[in-house]
C-alpha cells in the first residue's frame, strides 16, 4: 500500500518496517499492512468520511510515529511505561528546537509537530484518540498488545460536562475586531490579505461554521429560498444543513464578491470558493483549512501584542485561541442577544440541545449574583 505524503513529514525520518506482523501471530491479521505507516493509513481510512475527525486523528497519530521512530521504536514494541513517557513528553516536548515551532502547513520546511506543550485536557483528548487506534490494529491483529489498555478509566481534573471556557468576552472580542481593522493596507496584496480576512472573520463568527466547512464551501452554496438567504454547509460525518444568513453576513459576502470583480450576489451552482487564496485578479483558488487557521491565528497574536503590556492573562488567551473559539463565541453571542436556545442548537447543528446549552453563560452569571446574597455575619452584626 503507497503512503500518501500527507501523514508524516518530509523531514528524512525512515519509516520502520516490521520483519513480519504476521509470524507468531495467533490472531488473523485483518489487515494487509506490513509497517506501522501503512497500518496507521488504514486506520484513517475508516474517517474518510469525517475530515474533522480525519484530521484531529491524523495530528495524533503522527505525533506518536514521529516520536516513537525517534527513538527507533515500532509501534508493537511500545509498553505501558512508553506511553507514561509520552504523556509526560506531550506535557512539554523537548528538545524544543526539534519538536515545537509556530503553527505553519505541513509542507513548510519549518513545520514542526507542535506549537508548544499541550493542556491536560489536550493530552487527555490525544490519549483517548491514540487509545482507539492501538484498539483498532490490535483487534485488526497488526498488534500482539494495546499499551494504552491499563490506562486508568477516569482522569482527574478533566470533566467532560465541563462549561466550555474557548470564547471571547464581548470587550474581548471588540479587540479582536480592532486588530483586524489594523492589518497593513498598503499595498494593493496587502489590501487583498485584508478583504479576506475580514470576510473570514464575517464568515465564521456570524455562522459558527467549523473552518473544514468553509474550506470546502463554495458560493453556490449560498442560495435564496422563499425570498431568505440560506447556506447550505457540508458539516461532520458528511450531515448537510441549513444555516440561515442574516443581513450583516449578505452585506460582508458582496463586499467580498465585489473585492473579487464578482456580482454582488452568487449565482445558482457557483463554483468559485467560498473563500480565496490571494493569488491575482480573476482567479479563485480554494483556500485549505490549515491556511484558514493560520489567517484568524495572525489577527489574534495581533490582538494579543496589544495586551501584553498590561494584561498579560488576557494576552495569553489570545495567543492560546484558534478558529474553534470563533464557533463558541458565535454561539455564546447568538444566546446574549436572545436568539432561542433551539434556535442556537439548529444553526450549530448540535445533536443535543444540552450540548449548546454550554454555551449559556448568562445563566452562570445570575447563579454567581444571587449567591452574593449569603454573607459571612452573625445574627448581632449590624448591618
Amino acid at each position: 500500500m503507497s503512503r500518501p505524503p500527507s501523514l508524516l513529514p518530509g523531514d528524512g525520518r525512515r519509516s520502520v518496517v516490521a520483519d513480519d506482523p504476521r509470524a507468531g501471530a495467533q490472531r488473523p491479521l485483518l489487515i494487509e499492512a506490513r509497517d506501522d505507516v501503512a497500518a496507521i493509513i488504514t486506520w484513517l481510512r475508516e474517517f474518510e468520511d469525517s475530515p474533522h475527525t480525519l484530521t484531529n486523528y491524523r495530528k495524533e497519530s503522527r505525533r506518536l510515529l514521529l516520536w516513537a521512530q525517534d527513538r527507533g521504536r515500532e509501534l508493537r514494541t511500545l509498553r505501558r511505561e512508553d506511553l507514561l513517557d509520552y504523556q509526560r513528553f506531550l506535557a512539554n516536548p523537548q528538545p524544543a528546537a526539534q519538536w515545537t515551532g509556530p503553527a505553519r502547513p505541513q509542507d513548510h520546511p519549518d513545520w514542526k509537530p507542535f506549537t508548544g506543550p499541550l493542556k491536560p485536557s489536550s493530552i487527555k483528548q490525544a490519549l483517548v484518540i491514540l487509545g482507539a487506534m492501538f484498539k483498532y490494529l490490535y483487534d485488526a491483529g497488526y498488534l500482539d498488545a494495546n499499551p494504552l489498555a491499563l490506562s486508568r478509566r477516569k482522569s482527574r481534573g478533566v470533566m467532560a460536562d465541563a462549561p466550555l471556557e474557548r470564547y471571547f468576552e464581548h470587550e474581548v472580542w471588540e479587540a479582536v475586531l480592532d486588530s483586524l481593522e489594523k492589518l497593513p493596507m498598503e499595498t494593493e496584496r496587502e489590501q487583498r490579505h485584508y478583504e479576506r480576512a475580514r470576510w473570514l472573520f464575517h464568515l465564521l463568527y456570524l455562522s459558527g461554521v467549523r473552518r473544514s466547512e468553509v474550506a470546502r464551501a463554495t458560493m453556490g452554496d449560498i442560495f435564496q429560498r422563499n425570498g431568505l438567504w440560506w447556506w447550505r454547509v457540508l458539516g461532520k460525518g458528511n450531515k448537510i444543513g441549513d444555516i440561515p444568513v442574516s443581513e450583516d453576513l449578505l452585506d460582508a459576502l458582496a463586499r467580498y464578491r465585489g473585492h473579487l470583480g464578482l456580482s454582488p450576489l452568487p449565482l445558482p451552482g457557483e463554483a468559485t470558493p467560498l473563500v480565496c487564496r490571494v493569488i491575482g485578479r480573476g482567479q479563485y483558488t480554494t483556500l485549505t483549512p490549515t491556511a484558514i487557521y493560520l489567517i484568524v491565528k495572525q489577527v489574534f497574536l495581533r490582538a494579543a501584542a496589544l495586551f501584553r503590556s498590561h494584561d498579560r492573562h488576557l494576552a495569553s488567551r489570545l495567543e492560546a485561541a484558534s478558529t474553534h473559539w470563533l464557533r463558541h463565541t458565535s454561539a455564546s453571542h447568538q444566546l446574549d442577544a436572545g436568539v432561542p436556545l433551539l434556535v442556537v442548537s439548529q444553526n450549530l447543528r448540535h445533536a443535543s440541545i444540552q450540548t449548546t446549552r454550554k454555551y449559556l453563560h448568562s445563566e452562570d452569571d445570575a447563579r454567581h449574583a444571587a449567591t452574593q446574597a449569603l454573607k459571612m455575619r452573625r445574627s448581632t452584626d449590624k448591618e
